[in-house]
């Protein structure tokens, strides 16, 4: 708990006694009444005030200031001029009661507040603002982030944070990176693998080459972006501000009447006429009070942001989250979302009798020069079956689009695709195309030699991540790839996949998203999955863009509406999920603030109802709406 709402609580509760003894004194009237006007005992009104100014005098003085700035009507007006009217009519301990259960309820709400704002805050603990730097003597010195540039070498030692992104030059270790992606298993990192900041060094002393500056560092990104996401409001909380804009002056001006009109109306002339009525108009104003609406929806939105931000999860705004748990249709990309982005070899065909080492020591011997993924699937394929370097090529020439060629013994070596082997008048046996992934043939002079398949698989998690989807409501999958539609057909059956287009460019996955945008009925969303780099123009132009696997992306950070900082599959269910949570409890927040009020209202007009029940209306339900939006911590 804060200083601030610890002195509250002390005030709150000096005021309650202070009450118990005023109104135990009041009621065995051991006060002489010495100064009563009309029936007032101007001695019990001051002591009265006593315990009311104690615990209410920062909510008049808000209220004040509010009248001041022309901003008068809000929470702290209606409770204001409800219990000052309440003096007014007599009524010294309801007064004070309702004016002590406010503040009850107004802590209540900064401590909910501030939890809710803990999973947010916690970020900000993973940003170091110093680092050290190894001087001229070869001492380590403290200095801070903002005087280190690109190129610099910082140093980390064990249980040091990594305070900027870089690129480890010395030392090996292990990293946490659960404040980044919400995965608590380490990362084993050595010399050349890069490392963002935020991570934690758990072992090894490393010395980094930093590769970008400290405002533009990946956790720096990362707090701006959640430090920003209470800027985009969702619909509902706009409805809210919207809604209390006009019902407060509303609901004022209809107390007015109620104190008003049915006494003249009456045509009574007597002073408890006029005290009845003016006693029903101060309960409608408490029980009016917008704040159970007021707190509770901004606060849900703020709690669903920060759990999600605890896994891994960042979210642009409640906006984002609201659209997300509106989805019906989600698209992927394919290559390096549903699938691994990983070629890998998958199968090796011979022909003529050549053994399989031979055959991919001729075909490394030809890529070895290429930094192509195709190429690097069978270089190491060929270095870990021990026999990439058994043979030599010379005179290696790449041809686009086609393959290599190279002089193996004086004999031409070809290793492409089939185009290349007709160019060279090499004939292909009728079953060397693979179903599934790239072939790779080889031939060595005009002799056919056989063909490596490489390919990219679906990850472990894509099956079970869409059928997940499905019992969240999700009514259609689709994929969108650049592949050929063999290979697209083939994944799409084995996932699942409702619907599927191939061979696109990225202005045809633009193309495919408007057709789907409009395609989407009864307003329902589409969501577009992609790895937020060559995907950014159908991230930013989907109701709602999920960018996953993107740490340290900047680009995926810029495009997406929602970022998935690890390559987990199953994040994206976990956030339409958590989505769909967070809205759930908003509407239940609406509906029963609206309507416990609505009928609380009627009944204090009628004069069926006092101050009390207006404090359960109030305070009552702004606590039941709080402790409800608290859920969407979880």
């Amino acid at each position: 708990m804060r200083k601030k709402d610890k002195k509250q609580l002390i005030k709150i509760i000096i005021s309650a006694v202070a009450l118990i003894l005023v109104a135990l004194t009041d009621h065995f009237e051991l006060i002489p009444k010495i100064l009563t006007i009309n029936g007032f005992n101007l001695q019990t009104l001051l002591l009265y005030m006593i315990p009311y100014l104690i615990v209410g005098g920062a909510v008049l003085m808000r209220a004040a200031r509010g009248i001041l700035h022309g901003q008068m009507f809000d929470e702290n007006f209606l409770m204001s001029i409800a219990t000052i009217g309440a003096f007014a009519i007599g009524e010294y301990s309801e007064a004070v009661f309702v004016m002590l259960f406010y503040s009850v309820g107004e802590l209540f709400e900064h401590v909910a507040v501030n939890k809710s704002r803990g999973s947010i805050k916690a970020l900000l603990s993973i940003r170091a603002d110093t680092a050290f730097v190894e001087n001229n003597d070869g001492e380590l010195v403290e200095i801070p982030c903002e005087q280190i540039a690109i190129g610099d070498v910082i140093c980390v030692k064990p249980g040091g944070k990594i305070a900027l992104d870089g690129e480890i030059i010395e030392g090996s270790t292990s990293i946490n990176t659960v404040a980044l992606t919400g995965e608590s298993l380490p990362r084993d990192v050595k010399e050349g693998d890069l490392v963002l900041s935020g991570c934690v060094n758990m072992q090894g002393f490393i010395k980094v080459r930093v590769t970008k500056l400290f405002g533009d560092s990946t956790v720096s990104k990362i707090l701006q972006l959640v430090e920003s996401s209470v800027e985009n409001k969702s619909k509902s909380e706009n409805f809210i501000t919207k809604f209390a804009r006009f019902y407060t002056p509303a609901v004022v001006g209809a107390a007015a009447l109620l104190a008003v009109l049915p006494p003249l109306f009456i045509g009574a002339d007597s002073l408890s006429v006029w005290k009845e009525w003016i006693g029903r108009a101060m309960t409608f104003l408490v029980i009016s009070c917008p704040c159970a609406l007021v707190i509770s929806v901004p606060l849900s939105y703020f709690g669903g942001i920060g759990s999600a931000s605890s896994k891994g999860i960042l979210v642009k705004g409640s906006s984002y989250l609201d659209a997300l748990s509106g989805c019906d249709t989600v698209v992927f990309d394919k290559t390096g979302t549903l699938t691994e982005g990983n070629f890998t070899v998958t199968d090796i065909k011979t022909e003529n009798g050549i053994a399989r080492e031979d055959l991919l020591a001729l075909a490394s011997a030809a890529e070895k020069y290429s930094t192509h993924p195709i190429s690097l699937a069978i270089i190491a394929i060929a270095s870990a079956e021990n026999c990439a370097t058994t043979r030599e090529a010379t005179e290696i020439e790449e041809v686009s689009g086609r393959g290599v060629k190279a002089l193996v013994g004086k004999k031409l070596l070809l290793v492409g695709n089939s185009e290349l082997m007709k160019e060279n008048n090499v004939s292909l046996p009728s079953d060397s195309f693979a179903e599934r992934g790239v072939t790779v043939h080889v031939a060595h002079g005009s002799e056919y030699l056989g063909a490596i398949i490489v390919s990219d698989r679906p990850k472990a998690k894509a099956s079970s991540t869409l059928a997940k989807l499905r019992k969240l409501g999700i009514k259609k999958t689709v994929m969108l790839t650049g592949d050929r539609a063999a290979e697209a057909k083939l994944t799409a059956t084995e996932l699942g996949i409702d619907e599927y287009h191939a061979e696109l460019l990225p202005a045809d996955k633009v193309t495919a998203i408007e057709t789907l945008l409009q395609e989407s009925k009864n307003g329902a969303n589409v969501a577009f999955v992609g790895d937020g780099i060559n995907d950014a123009p159908v991230l930013a132009r989907a109701d709602v863009g999920i960018a996953m696997g993107a740490l340290g992306s900047d680009a995926a950070i810029e495009a997406a509406d929602v970022v998935l900082m690890n390559d987990d599959l199953d994040k994206i269910g976990d956030a339409i999920l958590l989505a769909k949570k967070t809205r759930r409890i908003v509407i239940q927040n609406i509906v029963f603030a609206l309507g416990v009020k609505a009928g609380v209202l009627a009944l204090g007009a009628l004069g069926l109802v006092g101050l009390n029940a207006a404090v359960f209306a109030d305070v009552g339900v702004a606590v039941i709406a709080i402790l409800n939006s608290m859920r969407a911590l979880k």
